[in-house]
């Protein structure tokens, strides 16, 4: 999908247009190979620096043409993906492209929420024209939901827990597992844009004025605060795990522990009757109280042997 969007200077209003005029923003959304190739060859730009943001493996990077002065920020945004059972909470790479001082060009291969704020107009003081600020604000957005999405997975994570306390479901654990890999994801990510950050404060990269300065610094604080709740989430989540697997343990080794002890006590009656079922000379075998005899005996060692087993809690 692509789309061209421009801010009238005078009306300082944003539209969708159809032409590729300078100083307007170009989105591609998992593009085709025939608009690849149109917008290449109307902005003057390798297609090396699309394709390398549609790649799913890439990590967050910065890459610096020093012939054209085009520059490609690579970072990695938050995304929810459909599972069969669960929500799946991964990243993805977003490609920013400030091509030269003409166009702003951001590749993605799925739509994604931060993205979709700046088409919905919901951003303040946002300007296609102004490429640096636009950076900026892209990272702040996307630090914040990182925050946001780790908030909703320390919910899920402790409804998930509510749900085990009454009862072991394998759908749970399988949950918590999720958003444990969830949580890898999210810190790998988050660390990995702080990186582009730090060095884009730098003002090497790109040129920094005072007013967007302040954008990025808010980022970076937004993202470190982001790791520091991965980081916690995911230990507090790991010990989740580590403790319900203990409980489950537990669990079987109490089951297996109560089927062994009933299993020794239908085998004394069995045993008992056994014996008295030998062709050979037994007590009691020519008395007519005989069978009555044998039951008492095997009642009283069937009691006898659960009283002991009892004591012992191995019947609990």
């Amino acid at each position: 999908m692509l789309k061209i969007y421009n801010t009238d200077i005078e009306t300082n209003k944003i539209e969708e247009i159809k032409e590729f005029k300078k100083g307007s923003w170009i989105n591609l959304v998992n593009p085709s190979e025939t608009e690849i190739k149109k917008v290449c060859e109307n902005i003057n730009i390798q297609e090396d620096f699309i394709r390398d943001a549609l790649d799913y493996e890439e990590k967050a990077r910065i890459d610096k043409e020093e012939d054209d002065d085009t520059i490609l920020f690579v970072v990695d945004v938050p995304i929810i993906e459909k599972g069969e059972e669960n929500d799946i909470y991964t990243t993805m790479p977003l490609g920013m492209i400030v091509v030269r001082d003409d166009f702003f060009v951001t590749v993605s291969l799925k739509k994604n929420k931060i993205i979709e704020s700046f088409e919905k107009r919901k951003i303040k003081n946002f300007q296609t024209y102004k490429k640096t600020r636009f950076i900026f604000q892209i990272l702040y957005l996307n630090s914040s939901y990182y925050l946001n999405y780790l908030k909703q997975i320390n919910k899920e994570t402790e409804i998930a827990e509510y749900i085990l306390k009454n009862s072991m479901q394998n759908k749970e654990l399988l949950k918590l597992l999720s958003l444990e890999k969830g949580l890898v994801y999210f810190t790998t990510s988050l660390k990995s844009n702080e990186i582009v950050m730090e060095k884009t404060l730098r003002g090497k990269i790109i040129k920094l004025y005072e007013d967007d300065e302040e954008i990025l610094e808010d980022a970076i604080t937004e993202n470190r605060q982001a790791i520091e709740m991965a980081q916690i989430y995911s230990n507090i989540l790991n010990g989740t795990m580590d403790a319900y697997a203990s409980i489950i343990s537990n669990n079987l080794n109490g089951v297996m522990k109560f089927l062994t002890s009933i299993t020794i006590i239908l085998a004394i009656p069995t045993m008992i009757s056994s014996f008295w079922g030998m062709n050979v000379g037994l007590p009691f075998q020519n008395s007519p109280a005989g069978f009555v005899i044998m039951v008492f005996i095997a009642v009283i060692m069937t009691a006898a042997v659960t009283w002991w087993l009892n004591k012992k809690d191995m019947l609990k």
